[in-house]
């Protein structure tokens, strides 16, 4: 199951999104961290994020097994006056135990209704070139901008090119 997480529902998440981080970035996915990443550290970081999922600058997703947390996304409408119609796709993580079963691509549709919803016709996002991710990018429809060499550290530390993309008209006519 896959439930948008309220203001209310977001801190009580926050320690089971840190383990999800955590377990990602530690299995080598480039998300903007460095392994070894400690729960906590990554719980930290998800808990300073509170003021913008509150203000709904940040709409966060979680994919459920049972009771358990187990994958994340967000979708983080643009701010600036000139850009109310694009947001980015952010951190979306799957815990490996709970990989395979399409929660990857499950979360990936629900963030884009979620954020055709909020009015957005252009969503942007940024992977690591060749990562498991670009796959799923590329076959869910979304179009390669461009890539940039040396753009972020892995979690081991090494620059990795990071290939961005776009998917433009989620607004449906209706």
């Amino acid at each position: 199951m896959i439930t948008r997480l309220s203001a209310d529902d977001y801190p009580a998440a926050v320690p089971a999104l840190g383990e999800v981080l955590a377990d990602c970035t530690n299995g080598g996915a480039s998300v903007g961290f460095l392994a070894p990443l400690d729960p906590v550290e990554a719980a930290t970081w998800w808990k300073g994020l509170t003021g913008d999922v509150i203000a709904e600058r940040v709409l966060v997703w979680a994919a459920w097994d049972g009771a358990r947390l187990v994958g994340t996304v967000q979708i983080r409408p643009a701010s600036l006056p000139n850009a109310p119609h694009r947001a980015e796709l952010a951190k979306l993580l799957v815990h490996r135990d709970a990989r395979g079963r399409g929660l990857g691509r499950a979360l990936l549709a629900e963030a884009e209704r979620g954020a055709r919803t909020a009015g957005a016709t252009l969503l942007v996002l940024d992977t690591e070139t060749g990562s498991p991710a670009e796959r799923l990018y590329r076959s869910a429809g979304w179009t390669e901008a461009g890539t940039v060499p040396d753009y972020a550290a892995n979690p081991a530390g090494a620059l990795r090119p990071t290939t961005f993309f776009y998917k433009k008209a989620l607004v449906t006519a209706g």
